[in-house]
């Protein structure tokens, strides 16, 4: 039987299960991040004023940016690295290079 084929979103070699080195600031950060969605929800509810609410979500947005560079930076020194070394790093480099695309847009 063949297996099926891949979706647009599989990786090109097998993800591998690795500890990133700031798993836990990364967890309280976004742990501080679902408080903030919180916050905005409830301003949303009490009818606050919109530039406020708008200020708010630029906050979010930057935060949320700044846990993706974390993971892109850990990602590139962990898995990009250790791929390059063992010979696979052009499927590596060009799975990078797929989701910086995405953030540059």
């Amino acid at each position: 039987m063949r297996s099926p084929p891949r979706s647009r979103s599989d990786p090109p070699h097998p993800p591998k299960r690795v500890v990133q080195p700031r798993k836990d600031a990364l967890i309280k950060r976004l742990n501080r991040i679902e408080g903030q969605v919180r916050g905005v929800v409830r301003m949303i509810e009490e009818e606050r004023y919109c530039v406020d609410i708008l200020t708010q979500i630029s906050a979010l947005r930057s935060a949320l940016d700044a846990v993706a560079m974390t993971l892109l930076e850990d990602h590139t020194q962990g898995c990009v690295k250790s791929a390059i070394r063992s010979g696979d790093g052009d499927a590596a480099i060009a799975e990078l290079m797929e989701v910086v695309r995405k953030f540059a847009r």
